[in-house]
């Protein structure tokens, strides 16, 4: 729970902090690559350091995470300009990417399917509450502190994370789980399929998260970074075929079982996009809230979210787990679609009113699929599952937050160019801009606020529906390919068995 809290809080705990870095270190036009430098390197690394903790184990693999990660945070608190500051954040990305997937891959090991809800809802409100006070915690240390010490503040957590997990974590005796296989085999590791993936997901990634913002989308650098990413694939897939232990195996796809789970929790990640990045600007944009009013009506998905999930195996126990997921998503997409119904301008109260219901229903599509796909597969397998399925959610999520981009600026363009001739002079030209003159007050006339608010409003209302359509898509993955009843691999029927012999030995 450590390790994943240091993941969590650095991917937000900098956001309030850039106008002081700005101010110190320079670098204006790239700080953005403090956000997506970091979210490239955990994103890409999620397939290889899965496989290392299927060959190597699960232990050697996260006490270097977290290594590797707190050596990036204490460079980046050293860090001289911006360049060597954002080349630190991708050092950390490497750690955490280590830290996201092996953290979930352990809960998998160590508990039966009975527990794993109760377990993995704690570290769902790990990660949600680390997310929501990161920005708070950031903001706080650069007014009355110094931005450097967001990066400091994770080597005493760090160091209790790996002082724990050295001291108490055994994998090959203490498990109550199935222990690590211990063969003579000398394993061989893909490095040139790891490196080949590596390149594949960092020229995707890049593409998607720079596209119309550094770029535009039919520029030479998109065209040349999407081709790039279909070259790199071609050649991962040759290299993964002639692997003796590919990085991504072929089985990972050919599986139903894990590849509708891919695919559903890569349209999670789509849908995500909605309320943890257009939300927040309709809060304030269009309901006039505060920075901290607004990301309350965000956090309260956080709420119901963990508590769903850890109810969610009363449900999938009874009715299975396809079941389940199909009614978390289902329920998902029809509280996406009221979003748009909201009337204009509303009361703050009626979003989060949505987030709360959608953050139980995904509690009840999630983490059944997590569960679910851990099971059907044995110790050797699980690593690469679950770090399929991560990099799957990753990816719809990069990809989620350039087309709701595109979608909201197309539309608020669109607006903006209908706009009444006598307020179009002066008007801005893209989301941000708007916010930020909303922001401003005096800055416009009554009329001219009025109209940039609806404008803000029916961008995000399409980016809902786009949202309920990703949702759509989940749903109709699970249903045209995942079986009816998930495969429970022998493994995990040993782990369940042996849990039920100790609580009979505990009742007698």
């Amino acid at each position: 729970m450590l390790a994943m809290a240091l993941a969590a809080l650095d991917s937000t705990i900098i956001a309030t902090a850039v106008p002081q870095i700005v101010g110190d270190l320079g670098g204006f036009a790239v700080f953005s690559w403090l956000f997506s430098g970091y979210l490239l390197a955990v994103t890409v690394t999620l397939p290889v350091y899965g496989k290392l903790s299927d060959t190597f184990g699960r232990k050697p693999i996260l006490i270097a995470g977290i290594i590797l990660f707190l050596i990036g945070s204490l460079a980046c608190a050293g860090a001289w300009n911006m360049a060597s500051l954002i080349a630190f954040r991708v050092l950390q990305g490497l750690g955490g990417g280590a830290l996201q997937g092996t953290v979930q891959t352990i809960a998998a090991d160590l508990y039966p399917m009975k527990e794993r809800p109760k377990i993995q809802a704690k570290l769902s409100s790990v990660w949600a509450t680390s997310s929501v006070a990161g920005p708070a915690l950031g903001g706080l240390l650069a007014a009355y502190a110094d931005w450097r010490w967001i990066f400091l503040v994770n080597v005493p957590v760090g160091a209790l994370a790996l002082w724990l997990i050295v001291r108490h974590f055994f994998e090959d005796k203490g498990a109550r789980g199935p222990v690590r296989p211990t063969g003579t085999r000398r394993h061989r590791v893909d490095w040139p399929g790891a490196l080949a993936v590596f390149a594949t997901g960092g020229l995707l990634l890049t593409a998607l998260v720079q596209g119309g913002v550094a770029w535009p989308w039919l520029s030479a650098p998109s065209l040349l970074l999407f081709a790039g990413t279909g070259v790199c694939a071609a050649l991962t897939v040759l290299i993964e075929r002639r692997a003796a232990e590919p990085v991504i195996p072929g089985w990972v796809w050919r599986r139903r079982t894990i590849s509708a789970v891919n695919l559903a929790l890569g349209a999670l990640g789509l849908l995500m996009v909605a309320p943890t990045v257009f939300l927040p600007t309709y809060a304030q944009a269009v309901l006039g809230l505060g920075p901290t009013a607004a990301g309350f009506v965000l956090s309260v998905m956080t709420l119901s979210w963990p508590v769903s999930a850890a109810f969610s195996s009363h449900v999938y126990n009874r009715i299975g787990i396809r079941n389940c997921a199909l009614i978390g998503i289902g329920a998902a997409a029809l509280f996406l679609l009221a979003f748009p119904l909201l009337p204009y301008p509303g009361a703050a109260w009626q979003p989060a009113l949505i987030m709360l219901a959608l953050g139980a229903a995904l509690g009840l599509f999630q983490l059944p699929l997590i569960i679910g796909v851990q099971s059907s597969v044995g110790y050797a397998e699980r690593g690469t599952t679950t770090a399929s399925v991560l990099f799957c959610r990753q990816v719809g999520q990069s990809l989620g937050a350039a087309l709701f981009g595109a979608i909201a600026n197309a539309t608020l363009n669109d607006r903006l160019a209908h706009a009444p001739a006598d307020i179009r002079p002066g008007l801005p030209d893209d989301l941000d801009a708007v916010s930020h003159a909303l922001e401003r007050a005096g800055s416009l006339t009554a009329r001219a606020t009025d109209y940039l608010r609806r404008a803000v409003d029916t961008s995000v209302d399409h980016v809902y529906l786009g949202a309920a359509a990703a949702a759509v898509l989940a749903l109709l993955a699970l249903l045209l390919l995942a079986p009816r009843r998930f495969p429970v691999h022998a493994d995990a029927r040993t782990q369940r068995e042996t849990d039920d012999a100790e609580a009979a030995a505990d009742r007698t």
